[in-house]
């Protein structure tokens, strides 16, 4: 059995670091070294007394995911897959802006993050709970993803979206811990309205993100508009049925004065027909809601199909005759196994390990 790994020191804000009998402006100090200069060793703070250099690299790490593959170029969407202290596999997706979107001189990188080791919802058309749940991850693991990703592109992140392996809500006290570090000045530095957190509908935890002070975005995977279709590819519906969640994101938009992204996977012949884009349009109506549908990126095991293109179109225009501001996003990322888990899925088989054992 391999050693326990030394905790992370960015697993806390830089305001809750055990830094000994230290003046505070050292963990000033000490915050700039690593989210302002990126260093990943103690000894190379210089402006720090040695013993509380040495001190520090017997009780912490700095970096807690190795860079073990990376599919995609540097001017498209890349997947990038990490290795954890304790061997378990994690994924993250960098998406340049569209020029098509936001002009060919756009500097906007999006990073598409997770918050768990596999997944435990069991949505049936993802690859990332194919393996089961293992485990949260840690703040500092999830910031970590943040600047590795900065790192390896050499650009800075400047928009995250929480929808990558896991379920960002039921991780939820260490997602809050994570984006404190994310948001704060002497952290990451970037804004909460750049920031959107996807569930699949942990209605409890949509209430407690509403009532957090930070403009967070809240994105919910829909994939479906009547209890009937969610319970079918959801599981999460028979715990959240539709009119739970549906309240729950009405709580949030008046508290938060801001528009949810409906996030809808088209499925074919699951959730593509006409009277499922007629009622998400009313759904999405009702509370003055966005909606993104995205073709289905197929995952090897799974027998799911993408529906064709006239049947998509077609979906879009009812959504849009609905009165709904609606956008189709031809999926990045289809030729590298860009869907949540699939790079993760194949690591493990072709090593024949299971993460769930």
């Amino acid at each position: 059995m391999s050693p326990t790994p030394l905790p992370l020191l960015i697993d806390t804000p830089p305001s809750a670091w055990q830094l000994g009998d230290v003046p505070a402006y050292r963990a000033k100090q000490l915050a700039e070294w690593i989210f302002a200069r990126r260093v990943s060793d103690f000894s190379a703070m210089s402006n720090l007394p040695a013993g509380l250099r040495a001190s520090l690299a017997e009780k912490f790490r700095l970096r807690g995911l190795e860079l073990v593959r990376v599919q995609g170029a540097q001017d498209t969407t890349q997947k990038l897959l990490f290795k954890l202290a304790q061997g378990d596999f994690i994924e993250c997706v960098v998406i340049p802006a569209s020029p098509a979107l936001y002009g060919e001189t756009s500097d906007r990188h999006t990073l598409c993050v997770s918050t768990q080791v596999g997944c435990a919802y069991g949505c049936k058309f993802c690859a990332s709970g194919l393996e089961g749940w293992k485990r949260n991850l840690t703040p500092g693991e999830i910031i970590g993803q943040v600047m590795e990703a900065e790192l390896h592109t050499g650009k800075r992140i400047n928009n995250l979206v929480f929808m990558g392996m896991g379920e960002p809500l039921a991780n939820f006290q260490n997602l809050m811990t994570a984006i404190d570090v994310i948001n704060a000045p002497d952290g990451i530095n970037l804004g909460a309205r750049h920031i959107t957190i996807s569930t699949s509908g942990i209605v409890p935890r949509i209430r407690d993100l509403a009532d957090q002070p930070r403009q967070l975005r809240l994105a919910i995977s829909l994939h479906g508009a009547s209890n009937e279709v969610r319970n079918r590819i959801m599981p999460v519906n028979k715990k959240y049925p539709l009119e739970e969640l549906l309240g729950a994101c009405a709580y949030f938009h008046a508290q938060k004065k801001q528009k949810i992204t409906f996030e809808y996977i088209l499925i074919r012949d699951i959730n593509d027909a006409p009277e499922q884009a007629r009622l998400l349009a009313r759904h999405a109506r009702k509370l003055d809601a966005k909606v993104n549908l995205i073709p289905y990126n197929t995952v090897e095991g799974l027998p799911w199909e993408r529906p064709e293109t006239p049947v998509i179109e077609t979906f879009r225009d009812l959504v849009e005759d609905g009165g709904v501001t609606v956008t189709l996003r031809l999926e990045k990322g289809h030729d590298i196994d860009a869907a949540c888990g699939q790079l993760r899925l194949k690591e493990l088989r072709q090593a024949g390990e299971s993460p769930a054992s």
